[in-house]
């Protein structure tokens, strides 16, 4: 089992100080147990570890100072698009819903004009 040494080593150009470390493995931890395949091979055998390891690679980009907040800025952006786009979806979701309504209703006109047509005699005729 490879083991993490404590002081972990990193660059410190890239990582100004232990916090954003761990904040960085955190973010980079939740998104390897989501689905998000490793950026590195490694022999970890736990998510949290192997996290760790990417951010001190340097595997993961970890923003700071104004990059960082042009790219929440961006985020909020490409948010704000993707509650848009979904609210134009809902717009045109009715139209076809009603759409539906309306070929399901001819269908069951259509069923029910059939089943109509049917007397007493031919359901329960003599057999």
């Amino acid at each position: 089992m490879d083991i993490i040494s404590l002081p972990i080593e990193y660059d410190r150009e890239k990582i100004d100080g232990n916090y954003r470390l761990v904040i960085a493995a955190v973010k980079r931890a939740k998104a390897l147990s989501q689905g998000s395949l490793p950026l590195i091979s490694s022999k970890a055998q736990k998510i949290t570890t192997l996290a760790i390891q990417e951010v001190a690679t340097g595997a993961v980009n970890v923003l700071m100072g104004e990059h960082a907040v042009k790219a929440i800025e961006e985020a909020k952006k490409l948010t704000h698009r993707k509650m848009m786009d979904e609210a134009q979806q809902k717009e045109t979701m009715p139209e076809d819903i009603s759409e539906l309504e309306k070929d399901l209703k001819v269908y069951l006109s259509e069923k029910g004009e059939t089943e109509q047509k049917k007397t007493i005699e031919d359901i329960f005729g003599d057999n």
